[in-house]
């Protein structure tokens, strides 16, 4: 049971922790200054919390999320959210975004700022042609994941905690930034959001059960304890590699003579590295990040293919997997910052109908709940996540002071209570 678990969580983790786990704990770490705390607890509950909770829900149930949506929400709702997340996490944001954190942490600071679109273009090519090479191949990826490329890049991450904690621990943060100031641990939940990571439990929970499956049990007893196993390790290894990036964030402050665009999460990784092991560093510090983005992307292009083969049966796995990674390549070549842009607006409405969900297929284990009145709560969030960020995006005043007047609009959480 253990030695499954253990498997498997490797599997999950490698492909879980990818550009954002790495990129926005240092970012986190950096902006929250004083307000360190707070703000890491905010992020660890959306980010870790909500994310392992929505695995482990999925995963007990072996005909997945759209089988628990279908039966409570409805079947149109159940494809039509599934389609769009899956697109989400996938080729239109999270798919992309590895690549360019990849390129941008990795090579940039190689290269130099000459000719980087040019560079951007080849290394992407050569990134994605070997991620559909693995994604190919679907029934390895616990080899090629789980028991090779996962144990690497987590090692080199922790000498990168650990030495920068020996060198920096003993600094004091700068001043926090307005926002954190303003709402440490509202700000650092909202950064949850942006990992993505509880949007991809809904994905990776399919990619699971096919895994577990895989290694066999001898009864559902083994298998439901194995998942519970699965999600405690997956939460110890993340809660470890996010506090120890996000101190090295909060403690390192030597960022200095960015461009205006600059990603501070990726940036503080690049100058900590070099600081700490010399202009070689940065070599490493390529290695590492390629590695640990590159896991997510390959596992992103199957979950996402194989959800829709399944659901549009008429085009072949491979064909999806082949659409999907030439769409990720094409949006990658935007830049880390761009993407990031456009996918927050997206993110701020699937979160909360996720989180929703989640909570009403486990109330719903224990509780009674009725189907007209599970439907209704999905609705009324939904609509609030919406009007929530139509009003932000917009900047409409009066729409904003009406979702403000809901309780812990406050913690950037309006739709929780309704």
């Amino acid at each position: 049971m253990l030695k499954k678990g253990g498997l498997t969580a490797l599997l999950l983790f490698g492909m879980f922790f990818g550009a954002g786990n790495l990129t926005f704990p240092p970012q986190l770490g950096f902006e929250s200054g004083g307000h360190f705390w707070p703000a890491i607890a905010g992020f660890v509950l959306s980010g870790i919390g909500i994310a392992i909770l929505t695995l482990v829900i999925g995963t007990l149930n072996p005909k997945g999320y759209i089988h628990e949506i279908s039966q409570k929400i409805s079947p149109k709702f159940a494809l039509v959210y599934l389609a769009v997340l899956y697109l989400s996490i996938g080729p239109f944001f999270a798919i992309p975004r590895t690549a360019a954190a990849a390129f941008s942490i990795g090579f940039t600071p190689l290269i130099g700022s000459g000719h980087t679109n040019l560079w951007l273009f080849v290394f992407t090519v050569i990134y994605f042609a070997l991620a559909l090479w693995i994604a190919m191949n679907p029934s390895k990826i616990l080899d090629s994941i789980g028991r090779i490329l996962t144990p690497v890049f987590a090692i080199m991450i922790v000498m990168v905690i650990v030495a920068g904690a020996l060198k920096y621990g003993g600094h004091s943060p700068q001043a926090a930034s307005q926002a954190y100031q303003a709402s440490a641990f509202g700000n650092g939940f909202l950064e949850g959001y942006n990992t993505l990571d509880a949007l991809a439990s809904v994905a990776f929970s399919v990619v699971a059960v096919v895994t577990l499956n895989q290694l066999g049990f001898k009864s559902k007893k083994e298998y439901i304890s194995t998942i519970w196993v699965v999600g405690f390790v997956v939460t110890l290894l993340f809660g470890a590699l996010y506090l120890g990036l996000a101190f090295l964030g909060n403690h390192f402050l030597q960022v200095a003579g960015l461009p205006k665009d600059a990603n501070i999460g990726a940036s503080v990784l690049s100058q900590a590295t070099q600081a700490i092991f010399g202009p070689a560093a940065q070599i490493f510090l390529a290695i590492m990040v390629t590695v640990t983005c590159f896991t997510t992307t390959a596992g992103l292009i199957v979950a996402t293919g194989e959800f829709f083969h399944k659901a549009f049966p008429k085009v072949s796995y491979k064909a999806y997997a082949i659409i999907f990674t030439l769409i990720g390549f094409a949006i990658a070549n935007l830049g880390l910052n761009n993407i990031i842009a456009f996918s927050v607006p997206v993110l701020l409405i699937l979160y909360p109908i996720t989180i929703t969900i989640v909570m009403i297929v486990i109330a719903n284990k224990f509780v009674a709940l009725s189907k007209p009145g599970m439907q209704i709560t999905v609705a009324v969030v939904t609509l609030i996540a919406l009007l929530s960020v139509i009003g932000s995006q917009f900047k409409l005043a009066g729409l904003n002071a009406l979702i403000n007047f809901l309780p812990l609009s406050g913690a950037s959480l309006p739709w929780l209570i309704p």
